[in-house]
């Protein structure tokens, strides 16, 4: 078993600790799935003003600059020091970056948007696969970054530190909490059983419904079936995970298969229809950059070409498609948008934006997971792409999810969405519609109403015990002795090209 990324491509690569501790990313950071990009010209930019308005404010408050970085202000900050550099595309002030007060007066104002997040991950306690779950174990092995193993790296990637960073060091209410498939069962991060178990323990020590669970479907692996007909009997998945390149770790998986594979798939859709499952959560997208040579024989089936027979046929099911099927940057952010502003496509997305239209469907929606953070690096690609995904799919068709906790806190990922414009001239050329307010009807669609539809969450009678439950009172508890920020740690996991001297 072995890593997406090659040990060519691991040596030029470092461990995200090393990373400039931003409150949003200065280059592009991978969970191994892809290739991280070099950091642009633009980024370092952004990083030696983010660094200049740290000291600035900083100073004025009594704060080193790691410590005024871990607070709101420092989070404004970061957006601030990205419009000057890329155009204004995110809704923010000097003000916020620069006064306390104004910063927790949006964060008090915006504490209780309902935040659905439909990707997230941990590992079981006795997890000891390296390769791109054992993330900065990885690098502390070998690249001898000088952290210990056992007591930072498993650690980051656990329940303990998901509960903190996801609940507590986020405005995310409401989970899902996910699982890959993998030909050789051990680099598992939990099962089908465990995720129900942790789930339900989630929910009754809160006192509200915080977290939902996936079932791991393996079309064609030995038994697949009757692991279908043990998590409907026993584990009562909320939906199922899907990963049509198999294995998403092994360029020689045995397993891959398409979404409109009558003979393979048809039965568990059935039996998903008759059961009341109709969520079907499926991986698609971000591969390595090499993928044409070194996926060769399975790339094919990441792309969303089986979606437009496969929905069609099942209207009664939700294709809900992980990543918003984005394929992996081959260069600079900047030369995708490039190629956008030309053309209007950006690859593999504008495909799946496009089904609906093509196959006449309305069941087929777009996952932001990892896409999303990982646009960023661009602002004004991320504002493309969600365009790309709105236009084609509606507004109403685009759900939430970060891969958290494998990203850290996804706090910054909430934070990029809210203030997040498309740019005029951008909705002018390629008729995208505006974002609208951190907290106006489009924004509240994405970060949960949608899922909320999807999932038949009532909000009006489940979303007030939220508010009032065992995390929302340890959070306050937090907040009213002003230690929020203590929870804020800024830490990177994964991995970063090598940075310049």
């Amino acid at each position: 078993m072995g890593n997406y990324l090659s040990d060519r491509e691991l040596a030029q690569l470092d461990g995200a600790e090393t990373a400039f501790p931003s409150p949003v990313p200065t280059q592009i950071i991978s969970n191994g799935e892809f290739n991280p990009l070099p950091q642009t010209a633009q980024q370092r930019q952004v990083e030696a003003r983010i660094k200049e308005l740290a000291d600035q404010h900083g100073a004025k408050l009594g704060m080193d600059r790691r410590r005024f970085l871990r607070t709101s202000c420092g989070m404004a900050a970061a957006f601030v020091a990205m419009n000057e550099v890329f155009g204004r595309l995110f809704d923010v002030s000097e003000a916020e970056a620069a006064n306390p007060a104004l910063a927790a007066e949006r964060a008090e104002m915006l504490k209780s948007q309902f935040i659905f997040d439909v990707q997230t991950h941990f590992v079981r306690d006795d997890y000891r696969q390296e390769g791109i779950l054992g993330i900065l174990q990885y690098g502390a092995e070998k690249w001898h970054t000088g952290l210990d193993p056992k007591q930072l790296n498993l650690s980051l990637i656990k329940f303990e530190n998901y509960v903190r960073q996801i609940f507590l060091n986020s405005d995310t209410a409401v989970v899902i909490l996910s699982n890959a498939p993998f030909d050789d069962k051990s680099w598992e991060f939990l099962t089908n059983r465990t995720m129900r178990e942790a789930a339900d323990m989630v929910n009754k020590t809160a006192g509200s419904k915080r977290m939902l669970a996936h079932a791991i479907v393996r079309p064609g692996q030995p038994g697949w079936m009757e692991e279908v007909d043990e998590a409907i009997a026993k584990y009562h998945p909320d939906s199922w995970k899907l990963y049509t390149i198999g294995d998403p770790l092994s360029a020689k998986t045995k397993y891959p298969f398409y979404l409109d594979d009558e003979k393979l798939l048809y039965p568990l859709y059935e039996k998903s229809v008759k059961a009341g499952i109709r969520n079907l959560c499926i991986h698609k997208g971000l591969m390595p950059a090499d993928y044409a040579q070194s996926w060769a024989n399975v790339w094919q089936y990441q792309t969303p070409r089986d979606l437009l027979k496969a929905a069609k046929d099942w209207p009664q099911l939700n294709f809900i498609i992980y990543h918003g099927c984005l394929r992996p940057f081959q260069e600079d952010p900047a030369a995708t948008l490039a190629e956008f502003e030309k053309t209007g496509e950006i690859p593999w997305a504008s495909d799946l934006a496009k089904v609906p239209e093509k196959a006449g469907v309305s069941n087929i929606y777009a996952e932001m997971g990892t896409s999303f953070a990982m646009s960023t690096a661009n602002p004004r690609f991320a504002a493309a792409l969600l365009g790309t995904w709105i236009k084609g799919l509606g507004a109403d068709h685009v759900v939430w999810g970060t891969d958290s906790v494998f990203h850290g806190s996804p706090q910054w990922q909430i934070e990029a969405l809210r203030r997040l414009e498309i740019p005029e001239d951008m909705q002018k050329q390629h008729g995208f519609a505006p974002l609208g307010p951190a907290d106006g009807a489009v924004k509240n669609q994405l970060f949960g109403y949608n899922s909320a539809r999807v999932y038949n969450l009532e909000l009006r009678t489940e979303y007030r015990p939220l508010t009032m439950d065992q995390f929302a009172q340890i959070k306050q508890e937090y907040r009213l002795a002003g230690k929020l920020d203590d929870l804020r740690d800024n830490a990177a996991y994964g991995f970063i090209a090598k940075r310049s001297a």
